[in-house]
């Protein structure tokens, strides 16, 4: 039985001031520091965001398959080989922290390691910390209202297909879209559809110096980066409190 402690931490979009102070303490406390790489090797969000806060030397870059969208098999084995490369460091140290853009429970690359860790590592402690979303920080930057009173809220990964999304703009409530750049001709056509589009907008890149955040009416069905995030405010009579 392992006495060791892996702690999924949540280190936001990509602005590095947004990564919350537990966040910092839970990096710089952990004797080592995973950041998952995509298989072509460059440096992820995660880990440029990390490298503000803890030395080069802390951080170990792990492949996981994060471009490969098709082969499940392929996807899979990289799982498998990233769980025994972040075990041996289990055994090796007390305390490994595994940095995720986002939220570590929120459609995160941490939760299949935890997985992993959890069957080849019997007793190894499995925590998280949680980050600032792409929902959140979007919100903030356009001055989109997430929710108010009683309207529910509706997160949607497009790579699920666009008619998830069409089903959830016929609904009640703000609706946000994940992942939805290679599929932005189909976004677009869905909250046009639903008549969504006036008050919805996107962005990307958030907090990096690429960022784009502009109105949905202004997509042309010309591919996004993938990370891309739609808010699809809810319909709403412009009262105070009406909702309450």
């Amino acid at each position: 039985m392992s006495s060791s402690r892996l702690i999924g931490v949540g280190v936001g979009p990509g602005d590095p001031e947004l990564v919350t102070v537990k966040g910092v303490n839970a990096l710089r406390a952990a004797d080592v520091v995973v950041v998952p790489v995509m298989d072509t090797g460059e440096r992820g969000r995660a880990e440029a965001t990390v490298l503000h806060y803890v030395p080069e030397e802390k951080v170990v870059r792990v492949v996981f398959a994060l471009n490969e969208r098709t082969d499940r098999g392929r996807r899979e084995a990289a799982w498998d080989a990233a769980g025994e490369r972040v075990a041996r460091l289990l055994g090796e140290h007390g305390t490994v922290a595994f940095a995720t853009i986002g939220d570590p429970n929120v459609y995160s690359t941490f939760t299949y390691l935890a997985q992993t860790i959890a069957e080849t590592v019997p007793g190894t402690v499995v925590e998280t910390v949680p980050g600032i979303t792409a929902m959140q920080d979007l919100a903030a930057r356009s001055g989109a209202v997430l929710t108010e009173g009683t309207e529910p809220l509706t997160l949607v990964p497009v790579t699920a297909g666009a008619q998830a999304l069409k089903d959830a703009l016929a609904g009640p409530g703000t609706v946000v879209a994940y992942k939805f750049g290679r599929q932005a001709e189909e976004v677009a056509e869905a909250l046009r559809e639903t008549g969504r589009i006036d008050d919805a907008v996107w962005g990307s890149a958030l907090g990096l110096p690429e960022e784009s955040v502009r109105p949905a009416a202004d997509l042309d069905g010309a591919p996004l980066p993938y990370l891309s995030t739609l808010i699809a405010p809810a319909r709403r009579d412009g009262g105070r409190g009406g909702k309450l």
